[in-house]
């Protein structure tokens, strides 16, 4: 899932479009190198679905709200500095939306998240959170007043539904309460994900897409870590006590998922179309099952696999839906 992660670069491609109306025809059709092109989508293919095993992990001996904001905070500040030697500065705009931002994608999104991966597989996270293009579809619609559908989109949505239904019921609720609970979380944080990509695109924020990253990671962190501190996670917990997997893991979520897949995400944003690159979305659960499989001996059942094939085809039919819905404009 995210690095900084999939709607920041949402106002990253929006900002990519003011800026090639201005660019020469000369620079508009450099191609980019290919082998910087086949690493860049692996980054986006791979990492991102790996860091759900990885948030596992590193909440296995650090708690949830203080791994996401440690790993939050080291993001930003590494973006920060990044900035600062652009010498980018912030308005006040930019320093708002941050804060809004900060709190939907990762104080809500990513908090409940992480927390859910204390007791819910990663794979089966990965699969609930994948309804996150439903839920902005939902969420945009109601924001607009208008339900503009057609049969391919309301196909994807139902099936979606039926996905979710069937990990809900067979899956999670079937299990422990924490496993339900859990299963709850995740769909929280996709709804709180999915309200911050409809913020962040109805603000229409100009300024550099870099210097929000970095303002929203830096805030999110604030807000997780003193939430963390609220709700009582520095008792008992040690620095000492800490696993080294759980803290190879919070290096890789900070430098993999939050600085080097962030990078190839917004790149890719400056060479191809938006559509193109979201299809991340269809990869990552695969790939989140696979490794939880494999590394974390996470059980993959009948249902779990029919889940899967359920809510990668909705979100498939969701995106071209959408899609067509433009072109009929």
């Amino acid at each position: 899932m995210s690095v900084v992660e999939q709607t920041i670069g949402e106002v990253r491609a929006a900002s990519a479009v003011t800026a090639q109306n201005t660019k020469s025809d000369a620079a508009a059709v450099v191609r980019p190198n290919r082998l910087a092109v086949v690493a860049a989508f692996a980054a986006l293919y791979l990492v991102w679905g790996s860091t759900y095993l990885a948030i596992r992990y590193a909440v296995e001996t650090i708690p949830p709200l203080y791994t996401a904001g440690m790993r939050h905070l080291c993001a930003g500040l590494i973006l920060l500095a990044w900035c600062a030697a652009k010498k980018l500065r912030p308005t006040l705009a930019q320093i708002r939306a941050s804060v809004v931002i900060g709190a939907l994608f990762f104080l809500f999104g990513h908090g409940s998240l992480h927390w859910a991966e204390t007791h819910v597989p990663s794979g089966l996270a990965a699969l609930l959170f994948a309804i996150e293009p439903i839920i902005v579809f939902a969420l945009f619609s109601l924001a607009e007043w208008k339900w503009r559908v057609n049969a391919t989109l309301l196909a994807g949505v139902f099936l979606g539904l039926a996905g979710v239904g069937l990990l809900l019921g067979r899956s999670l609720l079937a299990s422990t309460p924490g496993m339900a609970w859990g299963g709850i979380a995740i769909l929280f944080s996709a709804i709180s994900w999915a309200a911050g990509i409809v913020y962040s695109r109805s603000s229409k924020l100009s300024g550099s897409p870099l210097l929000l990253s970095a303002l929203s990671l830096l805030f999110g962190s604030v807000l997780l870590l003193t939430a963390g501190t609220a709700f009582g996670e520095y008792r008992g917990f040690s620095l000492a006590a800490v696993s080294a997997r759980s803290w190879w893991a919070l290096a890789f979520l900070i430098v993999f998922g939050s600085v080097i897949a962030f990078t190839a995400y917004n790149w890719l944003l400056e060479h191809f179309s938006p559509t193109l690159v979201a299809t991340h979305t269809y990869v990552n659960p695969i790939v989140a099952v696979l490794l939880g499989w494999w590394f974390a001996g996470e059980k993959v059942t009948l249902n779990v696999l029919l889940a899967t094939a359920i809510i990668i085809a909705a979100v498939m039919l969701v995106d071209r839906g959408t899609t067509q819905l433009k072109r009929g404009r």
